[in-house]
């Protein structure tokens, strides 16, 4: 079993910024499989990145060009008890959970197979960008006898219906980004060449001063936090966020844009 210690030592999420853009790699070759380790190192990697002022969108990424990330690492699996399981299991939900939680955009650049928990870590993303014909996709855990246990049930189910949901993890069949995308569990698809750089532009899109970054979270909370309650609270939450937001600079910015014709330059404040 890894220490703290060892796991400190070895760095299995890649951390960096770019121009506004937090970039998350996940690095344990040659499947990018997470362990607690890992997972720790990825909370940490989030917190991090929710804490920086000069950061407005997270983007999680794999490292090389094969895998986003096969899921939890099975030789690990293999060597603990239980109740290590279990609470591998609950740390790793809490850790997704933070993404979500963040008022920030968070964009999964599936550059490579995306399979079993990596397709749970991607789906906790707000949106998923696929490099074409690069991998496969899918949560096939029913053939380990298991079920996919680190919020696919839950998330999988909410993106394409209960009935697909189940039916998709029953059969634990992989699929293809295509496939994906039709789905609706892929947003879009680029091209494989500069793929990295051109999801790093798609994502300065939402950084000032191109476009109103609180705004852009408030709504991203808005939907995460909104979409399971009743609808009147929902809409409380929304108004809540929106009483922030006409408190910002940015707001002011934009209708005063609006009223004079040009072009609102955003400062994210």
């Amino acid at each position: 079993m890894s220490t703290i210690a060892e796991s400190e030592q070895k760095t299995l999420i890649n951390y960096r910024t770019d121009a506004g853009v937090s970039i998350l790699e996940i690095s344990d070759p040659p499947a990018n499989t997470y362990t607690y380790e890992m997972n720790r190192q990825l909370d940490e990697a989030i917190l991090r990145a929710r804490m920086d002022k000069d950061v407005y969108v997270i983007v999680l990424i794999g490292a090389g060009d094969k895998f986003f990330s096969a899921g939890a690492n099975i030789n690990m699996l293999m060597s603990v008890d239980p109740t290590y399981k279990y609470y591998f299991c609950l740390h790793a939900n809490e850790t997704l959970l933070r993404l979500e939680h963040t008022p920030k955009l968070v964009i999964a650049a599936i550059n490579g197979h995306c399979v079993g928990g990596g397709l749970e870590i991607a789906m906790a993303a707000d949106i998923r960008i696929a490099r074409k014909d690069s991998g496969k996709i899918g949560l096939p855990e029913v053939n380990l006898g298991v079920l996919p246990g680190t919020g696919g049930t839950q998330r999988l189910s909410r993106l394409v219906g209960k009935s697909k949901a189940i039916e998709l993890m029953a059969l634990g069949k992989t699929f293809t980004f295509t496939e994906a995308k039709e789905l609706g569990i892929v947003n879009d698809i680029f091209e494989r060449e500069n793929f990295v750089a051109n999801v790093l532009e798609y994502a300065r899109q939402f950084c000032p001063p191109n476009k109103a970054a609180l705004a852009v979270g408030r709504i991203k909370r808005a939907v995460q936090s909104g979409w399971e309650i009743p609808i009147e609270s929902g809409l409380a939450l929304e108004r809540e966020n929106q009483q922030l937001l006409f408190e910002s600079d940015d707001a002011k910015e934009g209708l005063n844009a609006y009223i004079e014709k040009r072009s609102a330059v955003f400062t994210a404040k």
